[in-house]
């Protein structure tokens, strides 16, 4: 909205649509479908993998020779310790498996000729207008209603908008010809801590020690998944978004080895821009993504 007169519609999934509106010398695609709660799976694999498919295949056409893909932390799966870029590929769903698929496209095309490729791993990301599980999760504890299941020691690997942009910039502008790096921003924090910082911003009640059993949120999880079932809505609280909040999501990135690169934000600052952004001071006209 900010931005029209910079701005074409088109359809991944439609490469006559692609052919009409793509120009210029470099791709960043960062199209996808992504939610925990699509019902027709094979939505999954016709954005994903199709739509990568539609762009090699517009860019051979065109002569572009460097493009420069989002795909995701997902594709290592549910992992039990820290991984880096060379951590074991496991998928748990249909989002991981079909954005591992997509970067296996994209590496096809990129040793088919002088091409560059670029594939960036983010983790869950945040930041001013996000709707996604971070502000879901802060918006539970800024309205009180938050419940802390399991110890909250496990740790989860976050990535600031802001430093994100800054790092696909970064891939725009290096000479490098191949690449796969995880966004994290460090240092990765635990339920506990992130619970903390929130609390403190907003001045809420700092006590975390009344915590749900890991077995009773599971219940709970399991008795919203048959209710949206049955009624076709999408519930805030669901047994893999139980799975995603107890297990740790911990990364570790080579980001910077890409030109010696360094986000402009640190991780605490991130979050406290975000709060005031959105909590404190929320700014009436900001645009709103709605993501997972």
């Amino acid at each position: 909205n900010k931005f029209p007169e910079k701005c074409k519609i088109a359809d991944v999934r439609d490469i006559e649509s692609l052919r009409k509106t793509i120009t210029g010398s470099i791709i960043v695609n960062l199209a996808a479908v992504h939610r925990d709660n699509v019902q027709d799976k094979s939505e999954y694999q016709r954005t994903n993998v199709i739509g990568a498919q539609n762009i090699s295949k517009v860019c051979m056409e065109r002569g572009i020779d460097k493009i420069i893909f989002t795909s995701s932390v997902a594709v290592y799966g549910f992992v039990e310790s820290a991984k880096d870029e060379t951590g074991a590929i496991c998928p748990f769903n249909e989002y991981g498996r079909t954005k591992f698929d997509a970067e296996e496209v994209f590496r096809s095309w990129q040793s088919s000729g002088n091409n560059a490729l670029i594939i960036v791993r983010p983790t869950v990301i945040f930041g001013e207008g996000n709707r996604g599980n971070v502000f879901n999760l802060i918006n539970q504890i800024a309205s009180g209603r938050f419940m802390m299941v399991g110890s909250g020691e496990n740790k989860k690997s976050m990535a600031y908008v802001g430093n994100v942009v800054a790092f696909l910039e970064a891939c725009v502008a290096t000479k490098k010809t191949y690449g796969v790096y995880n966004y994290v921003d460090t240092p990765n924090i635990t339920m506990s801590e992130l619970v903390y910082i929130v609390r403190k911003k907003l001045n809420k009640n700092h006590n975390n020690k009344f915590k749900l059993p890991i077995f009773l949120g599971f219940f709970i999880g399991y008795i919203a998944d048959a209710i949206g079932k049955i009624t076709g809505k999408n519930l805030p609280i669901s047994s893999i978004r139980v799975k995603k909040f107890i297990s740790s999501t911990e990364f570790l990135s080579s980001k910077r080895e890409l030109d010696a690169f360094e986000p402009p934000f640190d991780l605490t600052t991130a979050l406290e821009k975000t709060l005031q952004s959105e909590f404190i001071s929320p700014q009436k006209d900001q645009e709103i993504f709605f993501t997972e």
